[in-house]
């Protein structure tokens, strides 16, 4: 049963099937988890159907609050999503693309949708006005508070109210307005800036900020300049009319505020070791309690004493009796029960979590199974019926293509999207209720929680813990390549064995020879899946095996062009926050001076380690240096400038060693003395060759001295494609710049397998998502190899694996501890390996289409004329420029997606897109794909 495609059709007809979610039964996601939100007796879950304006209903995505209304009768979700709608012709639908307000009646039957409202951005924060006559909403990239009140029955927007900002603190960045509150006497109301690092004071009635505060140490006392606090405040709670909290998730602080009429005052920081996000207080007991993001920890305040009372760690409920396993729980939503108990959403496992809070702390007692990624949780008056939304759904397989008659040929119109088939766009939102379980309902609830995320391990765990033991006591390297952006069809479709479908194999087996060879010579995973959905997210999962919570928020808003940057790979708001003051300088002349700007080395969306004492290093190269492995760099953490222009760039240079240039600048401390210097990261202007080569010159010397690191961390980004005009080498068209991404590939696997240490050195591979291609089975399904001695030899291994897997494994074979929840969860990929394959080689081959460049490649190097899989692979660098224009390939994952990939196939395919992805298992019967037909010229 397709639950949620079901739900949408029964809830409004004519909206456009979203993707599925299954019933009790479960699904499978890309983290290796399953998905049963009606699991709960009575729970009835349903998408996030809007209905407003006069546009048609849709479905909304990235539910992200719930304010109750004061009389407990009402209750609004708010979204703070992707949310952008294409219309038939391709381009965005402006009335449509925006955040929802949606309005429920509570009663003893559950909600029920009453009204649909409209903002045209927001990032979290709704509240209610005490008498029930109205509610404001934070505008989010707008820098506004919108302001609604009662028309009889309904809701309607009352005005806006500007926060006059003009820009945000950071390297070109917007404000952002997050969390709101209204004061209890309804006069007032604070805003939380959430790029200013400041809260706003707002006079409702004169419709005007009266006040605003820099929450920052060193702004309020000039001699605590360059001290970090009060950074990215997020959420506001009042205790009375004149005093409120705030929470400041980057420097991990809850910050005590007293409210008058000469405006806002600073009273006291509680620091925290998460980084807190929701607030509730609670009257009764005179607390405030705060979840916090990265330390699976609930803060509980006292707030008579104004100080941390307690600050329990949330784990699974004692009686699962389940072993420590590292965080990822993602707490991020708070509701009470009348008798006392919480409510808390965990984002990481698809639950909401009973907790009963006690002076010396709080402990879980249950779990609820919800829809994926909970966000917010809230109760009827009374506690019988709770309520809880999710983000995000599984993609499943893209119903309809981009129609080619769309598909751009000339400069950059809004040719493709009308599908609305872009991986934000797939992931929708839902609301899920159910009867309060009683403590038997409970229990069994918490059992199948626990059935989802993948407890008990059993006999199956234990048999591959044994095979991964004696693969580590064989291998004393790891070569970890992490590339960019590819479908598993895309690639592999045309591979004779395995489930692919050849027809949407546009970069097929003439421009990728060496992926082919790699998975028919060692183990063809063609079902394998990418955990994060876009690289922000994807590099995340890929070095730490799970997103934080404020990464899971922000991504999807900064995708959508409704501002927030591109947080990831250790810089908030485009700083690189562990450099020094002096380095980042450097790094970005146009940055600026100000020692308040997000001063000290705190990383927001960086994932934390077990150990509380080391927020931020919880990615794979930390848990190794603490391990005392030795760890080499070639383009992780990159935090060098390479458009174009702009100052501070670094030029093109293809071999920096010989003349001694400086190339890599370190975002991360750990990796500054560990990364070569010459290595150029994410740069669509160099071929990867030259990469290698850089990689191949300092391996060739550790080698020959027996020095190899036990970890090697290698960024091969040329499969990402772009930069057309302005790259080098005639590497210049997706044909080449794909054919060069794959002759590297293959260069580092042939090296390896030749040098001393081909007998105990593996190599990983993985795409870091898979959001820019076709797929008849998923959009996350993607390309993995593993290879080198013990791997299993011209293999087709179907077991369904992802991203969490691969990390899973590598820890494994190094001997670390997993990271966290996720990967101590997964299984290692034990089924790849054969302790008795000691034998293996390799050989590079380039693909026909580098012969046109001038790339250096030996003559003997280039495979035999291949036909092409589709369509008539060639086209000039002009052709893509124009093909891409308007595109950014500056950073990964800038670019318009709908148009990039349809530039793609109107490039590479032939004939008509494909309009379905049926998820049909194609592994047997497999057809030789169509040749290339002779009138086709080569490529030059």
């Amino acid at each position: 049963m397709r639950l949620f495609c079901a739900l949408v059709l029964v809830a409004a007809p004519g909206v456009a099937a979203s993707s599925p979610l299954q019933d009790s039964s479960g699904q499978a996601l890309p983290t290796g988890q399953r998905l049963t939100p009606t699991a709960a007796p009575g729970a009835r879950f349903e998408p996030l159907v809007t209905h407003a304006g006069p546009q048609p209903a849709t479905v909304a995505d990235g539910a992200a609050a719930i304010a109750v209304s004061p009389d407990r009768r009402e209750m609004l979700v708010l979204t703070s999503g992707f949310n952008r709608f294409n219309g038939p012709d391709g381009k965005v639908v402006a009335a449509q693309s925006t955040q929802f307000v949606l309005r429920y009646r509570i009663d003893a039957r559950g909600s029920r949708l009453i009204q649909s409202l409209q903002v045209p951005n927001s990032f979290g924060g709704i509240a209610w006005r005490p008498d029930g006559g109205g509610f404001v909403v934070g505008g989010g990239v707008d820098d506004t508070l919108h302001l609604f009140a009662r028309r009889g029955a309904t809701f309607a927007a009352a005005g806006t109210i500007p926060l006059g900002h003009a820009v945000g603190l950071g390297a070109d960045v917007k404000p952002q307005a997050a969390g709101v509150a209204v004061s209890p006497d309804g006069r007032r109301a604070l805003v939380a800036n959430y790029y200013n690092d400041s809260v706003s004071l707002v006079d409702l009635a004169a419709r005007r900020v009266v006040a605003e505060q820099d929450l920052r140490p060193g702004k309020i006392d000039p001699s605590q300049s360059g001290v970090a606090g009060g950074e990215n405040p997020f959420a506001i709670a009042w205790t009375d009319t004149g005093h409120a909290w705030v929470s400041a998730p980057r420097d991990r602080q809850l910050v005590a505020l007293s409210v008058g009429d000469a405006g806002v005052r600073v009273t006291a920081r509680v620091a925290t070791l998460g980084a807190p996000t929701a607030l509730l207080i609670d009257k009764r007991q005179h607390r405030l309690f705060a979840t916090e993001d990265n330390a699976d920890r609930l803060a509980i305040v006292d707030l008579a004493a104004g100080r941390l009372a307690a600050e329990p760690r949330l784990t699974l409920p004692a009686a699962l009796a389940a072993p420590a396993l590292g965080k990822g729980l993602n707490p991020n939503g708070l509701a009470q029960l009348p008798d006392g108990r919480l409510l808390v959403t965990l984002g990481g496992i698809n639950a909401v979590a009973v907790v009963a809070p006690s002076a010396g702390g709080g402990a879980v007692t249950g779990l609820v199974p919800t829809g994926w990624y909970p966000s917010a949780v809230a109760t009827s008056a009374d506690g019988a019926r709770v309520f809880v939304v999710n983000r995000k759904s599984p993609p499943g397989p893209n119903p309809n293509g981009c129609a080619p008659q769309l598909a751009i040929y000339r400069g950059q119109p809004n040719a493709c999207g009308a599908a609305n088939q872009y991986i934000f766009q797939l992931e929708k939102a839902g609301l899920l209720q159910f009867p309060m379980p009683r403590d038997t309902v409970l229990a069994a609830t918490t059992l199948q929680v626990a059935a989802n995320i993948g407890l008990p391990g059993g006999a199956d765990r234990a048999a591959a813990e044994a095979r991964m033991a004696a693969i580590r006591a064989r291998i004393k390297h790891v070569v970890f390549i992490i590339k960019e952006n590819r479908t598993y069809d895309q690639v592999l479709g045309d591979l004779e064995i395995g489930n692919g479908d050849p027809h949407l194999a546009i970069l097929g087996r003439a421009l990728s020879p060496n992926h082919h060879q790699l998975a028919r010579q060692f183990v063809t995973l063609d079902n394998f899946y990418d955990s994060g959905e876009q690289s922000s997210t994807g590099w995340t999962w890929s070095t730490a095996a799970r997103v934080p919570d404020l990464l899971e928020k922000t991504a999807p808003v900064n995708y959508a062009q409704r501002g927030l940057a591109y947080e990831a790979e250790e810089a908030d708001r485009f700083v690189y926050a562990q450099q020094t003051p002096a380095e980042r300088l450097a790094t970005n002349p146009k940055l600026s001076r100000d020692p308040d700007l997000l001063p000290g080395p705190a990383l927001l969306t960086a994932p934390d380690p077990d150990d509380d004492d080391k927020p931020g290093q919880g990615f794979l190269w930390d848990a190794a240096i603490r391990a005392g492995l030795t760890v080499r760099n070639y383009g992780f953490s990159d935090a060098s400038i390479y458009d174009t222009g702009e100052p501070g760039a670094v030029p093109v240079v293809r071999e920096p060693w010989k003349e001694h240039r400086r190339i890599y600048t370190p975002g991360d401390r750990l990796l500054a003395s560990r990364s070569d210097p010459y290595f150029r990261g994410f740069d669509q202007k160099l071929a990867d060759y030259w990469r290698v080569l850089e990689w191949q010159r300092e391996f060739d010397a550790a080698d020959a001295a027996g020095t190899l690191p036990a970890l090697t961390l290698l960024r091969l980004s040329h499969d990402h494609f772009g930069d057309f005009k302005d790259a080098v080498d005639g590497v210049d068209t997706v044909e080449t710049q794909m054919a060069d991404n794959d002759y590297a590939l293959g260069m580092v696997v042939e090296r390896i397998a030749h040098s001393r240490a081909a007998g105990s050195t593996l190599v990983f591979v993985i795409e870091d998502d898979a959001q820019n291609g076709a797929d008849h089975v998923d959009a996350r399904r993607s390309v993995a190899f593993v290879v080198g001695p013990y791997v299993r030899q011209r293999a087709l291994v179907s077991t369904r694996y992802t991203t969490v897997n691969m990390l899973r494994t590598i820890e494994a074979v190094l001997g670390l501890r997993p990271l966290g929840l996720n990967d101590a969860l997964a299984m290692p990929m034990a089924d790849l390996f054969d302790p008795a394959q000691t034998a293996w080689t390799y050989r590079a081959e380039a693909a026909d289409v580098l012969r046109a460049t001038k790339l250096p490649i030996p003559a003997d190097r280039f495979a035999a004329r291949i036909a092409a899989t589709v369509g008539c692979p060639g086209r000039t660098a002009g052709w893509w420029t124009a093909a891409m224009r308007g595109q950014d390939f500056r950073t990964e994952d800038h670019l318009d997606t709908a148009a990039f990939n349809a530039a793609l196939w109107r490039g590479l395919g032939e004939g008509a897109e494909p309009t379905v992805r049926s998820g049909a298992d194609l592994r047997g019967d497999r057809a030789l794909p169509a040749t290339r037909p002779e009138s086709c010229p080569l490529p030059g």
